[in-house]
């Protein structure tokens, strides 16, 4: 699997929200889900023209995951977090428009690939057991929301809002005696 580079420029121009570099129309609809998450994050979009390229252009992208790396791009090109926050980390996950961050499919693979590569792996909070399986070493962050990544990222102290950091070691253990059992049934006599 090839990785995607998502680069963001805001610049000055007629308002517009592009997003370029063969997106199918799932990635095509990501501007409304990024637009919709960053506003009920607190976060409003500069009235500028707004470019997104996701590279290779020659590789089909498909799919909403691509959702959290288009909005923390764009929170980086406006000085809501450090440009630099990102950098040594792959990104994915699908936004809610109240800025939550939903799980998507590929959470393990993408992890695989992001510690063959040597960086680490943001993701959905719900997806931080299964990523870590790709290596004990791996640094992952797996937040809730938008709202988490930016306190964490800008590095602001927020422990109620801190996403869970995942090492191979937290994941639960898996008992191999456990068995799914039926639940007993109401008779009636």
């Amino acid at each position: 699997m090839r990785p995607v580079d998502v680069q963001v420029q805001v610049a000055p121009g007629i308002p517009a929200f592009a997003i370029v570099g063969l997106p199918d129309k799932a990635v095509s609809e990501d501007r409304e889900r990024v637009r919709s998450a960053l506003i009920a994050s607190g976060l409003a979009l500069p009235a500028r023209r707004i470019t997104i390229n996701l590279a290779p252009a020659d590789l089909p992208k498909e799919g909403s995951h691509y959702d959290l790396p288009i909005a923390l791009g764009l929170m980086a090109a406006i000085g809501a977090i450090p440009h630099d926050a990102l950098s040594g980390f792959t990104v994915l996950g699908e936004l809610g428009l109240d800025g939550s961050i939903a799980p998507v499919a590929g959470v393990l693979p993408a992890a695989i690939g992001a510690n063959a590569r040597s960086e680490g792996l943001i993701c959905p909070a719900i997806s931080g057991a299964e990523a870590a399986w790709a290596s004990p070493e791996i640094e992952i962050i797996a937040a809730g929301s938008l709202i988490q990544l930016a306190n964490l990222k800008a590095r602001r102290s927020c422990r109620a809002l801190s996403p869970r950091f995942w090492k191979r070691a937290d994941r639960p253990p898996i008992s191999p005696t456990s068995r799914a059992r039926k639940a007993p049934s109401a008779r009636s006599k």
